[in-house]
């Protein structure tokens, strides 16, 4: 391997190391505010905050324009200053968000199905400002090979302020926690990403907004927001058809199960800034059989990551949705669906990462296909269980299961797209997978079965995850699969 590939592959490395602490401190902030929320705040509430929150992150993403990936290439690719580009990049997102959260308070039903909402659940949309700017920050931040930034943001100042404003709401105005809890927590990420924001790339000096080259910065950024759009739509789609075909209870079960099943979606999440500026440099050297060889190896360490923390959380589903209320534990077969479609989805997901330059519009149709096949599939299983008289967990689980099955046809789509592309193999499927995934979930059994549910939780998740990692590190990962677990990789010569 060359000296240049093997300092991608300790880039990459470096940024998994940071994303798994991230991922432990993220847990460590979420798990408290899903209790508090399900056992203080009632699943009904949580039901329509949810079903708010469809909409304010939609529109973050538009006001984002595709910039959390399109970044990484202007950077690269133009002239200027870099502190020029992300000052353009955080004017236009600043106006759209403005624009676009003025509008949301003026007109809220969007946000609340049910017409259900206090003055407080409208004040929301303050935090697409916040979250739009935060995403440019950080994204600028990662190409700098800064993961640390964003590890600090969303997974340690956010879920933590949300955590401790819903505590504090308790005691002063409950009606309010839940949205102004979110609206704080987006406003303190903002802050703690534009501080080290400003010490990488300095102000932008001699700067000045041009309204020609930010509406054309708008137009070249549209491919790419379609394709964020899209893919986060997959991820909201479900929620927003539960708010119109059951009730909040049902929407509240399942973003309890959703909250859950998404912490180890922050693992491949992560690695689209560090990979983007990894690609981008290899296209420009026309070296694709080093994208294809990264994007497969990333791809692998996010399903092995994925697929223990899976079978650790599915596993003992229960315990872990009684934790938010015993109201929640009807949503355990909803959270063993979304945790697979983590797993499904992380081909797909290290696919696009080359994809949004190599075969844009592809990528768009693929993504587009998926979340009509993930809508009828939905639709079709809610109706399917409305007519056989089963309740709304059931409801919540056949949404799940249509994302599982739409997000693993994208993944084969678009690893076969990009390997046609690319002329190489992406292979990020590896059999140990099930050496590793069989014995834990034997462990599992057991503790599931012969031990009690405090046990389960304490004893049979860490018991889970050491044997399935004691075997997936012994059987599944080689030399360079290692590197993810060493600060410093010996150079060979290429």
């Amino acid at each position: 391997m060359s000296e240049a590939s093997q300092q991608d592959i300790q880039a990459l490395a470096k940024g998994g190391r940071t994303n798994f602490l991230g991922f432990v401190l993220r847990l460590g902030g979420t798990a408290p505010f899903l209790f508090i929320a399900g056992r203080f705040y009632g699943v009904e509430a949580l039901g329509r905050y949810a079903s708010a929150l469809v909409i304010v992150e939609l529109v973050g993403q538009i006001c984002a324009l595709g910039q959390r990936r399109g970044l990484a290439q202007r950077l690269s690719e133009d002239g200027r200053d870099g502190a020029h580009v992300v000052a353009d990049g955080l004017t236009l997102t600043f106006l759209l968000s403005v624009f676009a959260a003025g509008l949301l308070y003026l007109i809220p039903a969007p946000m609340f199905p049910s017409g259900e909402y206090s003055q407080w659940d409208r004040l929301l949309p303050l935090a697409i400002i916040a979250t739009s700017l935060t995403d440019i920050a950080l994204s600028a931040l990662a190409y700098r090979y800064n993961v640390g930034a964003t590890v600090r943001a969303r997974s340690l100042v956010e879920p933590w302020v949300q955590t401790l404003a819903a505590v504090a709401f308790l005691f002063i105005y409950q009606e309010a926690g839940l949205a102004l809890s979110f609206i704080m927590a987006k406003l303190a990420a903002l802050a703690v990403s534009l501080w080290p924001l400003v010490r990488a790339y300095g102000l932008p000096s001699q700067w000045r907004p041009h309204p020609m080259r930010i509406m054309r910065l708008a137009v070249q950024s549209m491919p790419l927001a379609g394709a964020d759009m899209v893919e986060w739509g997959t991820r909201k789609l479900d929620i927003a058809l539960l708010s119109y075909f059951s009730t909040p209870a049902a929407v509240g079960v399942y973003y309890a199960a959703q909250q859950v099943a998404s912490l180890p979606q922050k693992l491949k999440t992560s690695f689209e800034p560090i990979l983007g500026p990894v690609i981008t440099r290899n296209l420009k050297e026309g070296n694709y059989a080093a994208i294809a060889r990264q994007v497969s190896q990333v791809g692998f360490w996010i399903i092995a990551a994925q697929a223990g923390i899976a079978l650790a959380l599915g596993i003992p589903g229960e315990g872990v949705m009684g934790l938010v209320g015993p109201a929640f534990v009807g949503g355990t077969g909803a959270l063993a669906f979304l945790l697979a479609a983590e797993v499904a989805a992380a081909t797909a997901v290290v696919s696009e990462a080359a994809l949004v330059y190599v075969a844009r519009l592809k990528n768009l149709w693929v993504s587009l296909f998926t979340i009509v096949l993930q809508g009828a599939l939905t639709i079709g299983g809610i109706e399917l269980v409305m007519h056989l008289g089963l309740n709304y967990n059931f409801r919540a689980a056949a949404a799940a299961a249509a994302l599982m099955l739409s997000l693993a046809t994208a993944s084969l789509i678009k690893a076969w797209i990009l390997s046609r592309v690319l002329d190489e193999p992406i292979r990020s499927w590896r059999w140990p997978l099930v050496w590793a995934a069989a014995p834990a979930t034997l462990v599992g059994w057991l503790a599931t079965n012969f031990l009690p549910e405090w046990a389960e939780l304490i004893i049979g998740i860490p018991a889970i995850l050491l044997v399935y990692g004691y075997i997936i590190w012994h059987k599944g990962f080689g030399p360079e699969d290692r590197v993810l677990f060493r600060r410093n990789v010996a150079k060979t010569e290429g």
